[in-house]
């Protein structure tokens, strides 16, 4: 080796050694290993690829408008997670070893905590544009039981491909909660998802760009699904034939969340919130044993 390559080499393994040694003493045995491993695979990657000075303080302008851009209604560093895979192998890594359970995607950054319950065949629309959906399925364990009093947390983005929480005027509309009924059943109206493009206008998206990606996600309905002796399931359905199913920005789309629309032109259920044609969804929530988490 170089003598000079074997210098620099010994002066960049002291660093990240004097950094590793600074968590030796942290009293939290998970806090330490994670701060260890954080470390040494952070370094390494600055080594491999030869991190310079520019490049750094271009990292660093990045988080810093990330930090900028991120308030009670957007969560840009959900969306930098999103966008580099961590979140679904986040999920992947913690998935439940439970055959038949509903598999879990991502959580997304647009759950907020007090939308409104609705009743059995309520409409969590409230005003959110698009084609009338009809959602119904059931609750039910790994073993086929009926979960019944399962509280269902739903939320979508409206034909435009907005949020509620993406509008100015503090309106709260395709989201709510239900329980699910003593067979475990469980129906909501809403409006069909459409696809949607992640917010692209901060630093994620110019990253995307800059990456030659695109920042569209597929046509989806989220659920979170909590009872007592269950573990929380977070996900969502897709529609099938999507064109953005095989490109999602997020990575989320699994084949077993794929779901086929109905689509109806006779008279509607009762509690349709509008007249004319519909479509409808079937879907069954399968909880995995666990303890809510």
């Amino acid at each position: 080796m170089n003598t000079d390559n074997a210098v620099a080499t010994d002066r960049e393994a002291a660093v990240t050694a004097e950094v590793l040694a600074s968590f030796d003493t942290t009293p939290d045995a998970r806090l330490r290993a994670i701060m260890h491993s954080l470390v040494r695979h952070l370094h390494s990657f600055a080594r491999e690829v030869r991190l310079t000075e520019p490049e750094w303080e271009t990292a660093i302008e990045f988080l810093t408008r990330a930090g900028h851009v991120t308030d009670d209604r957007r969560q840009e560093f959900i969306l930098l997670s999103d966008v580099l895979g961590l979140s679904m192998l986040t999920v992947a890594i913690n998935e439940p070893d439970a055959p038949g359970a509903t598999e879990s995607t991502v959580f997304g950054p647009f759950f907020v905590d007090d939308a409104p319950e609705i009743a059995q065949g309520g409409d969590i629309a409230q005003g959110a544009t698009g084609t009338a959906c009809h959602v119904t399925g059931r609750v039910r364990s790994v073993t086929g039981e009926p979960v019944a009093g399962a509280r269902i947390d739903v939320w979508e983005a409206d034909d435009d491909g907005f949020y509620d929480v993406q509008y100015p005027d503090d309106r709260t509309a395709g989201r709510a909660w239900l329980h699910s009924g003593a067979d475990g059943g469980y129906r909501f109206w809403s409006v069909l998802p459409a696809p949607y493009p992640i917010p692209h206008d901060g630093p994620v998206g110019d990253l995307l760009t800059a990456t030659g990606r695109g920042p569209m996600r597929p046509a989806h309905l989220h659920f979170m699904v909590t009872a007592p002796g269950f573990r929380r399931l977070i996900t969502h359905i897709f529609l099938a034939e999507d064109p953005y199913l095989d490109s999602d920005a997020v990575f989320g789309v699994k084949d077993s969340l794929i779901v086929d629309v109905g689509h109806h032109n006779d008279s509607p259920p009762a509690g349709a919130p509008t007249e004319g044609p519909w479509t409808s969804i079937t879907f069954d929530l399968v909880l995995a044993p666990g303890d809510g988490h």
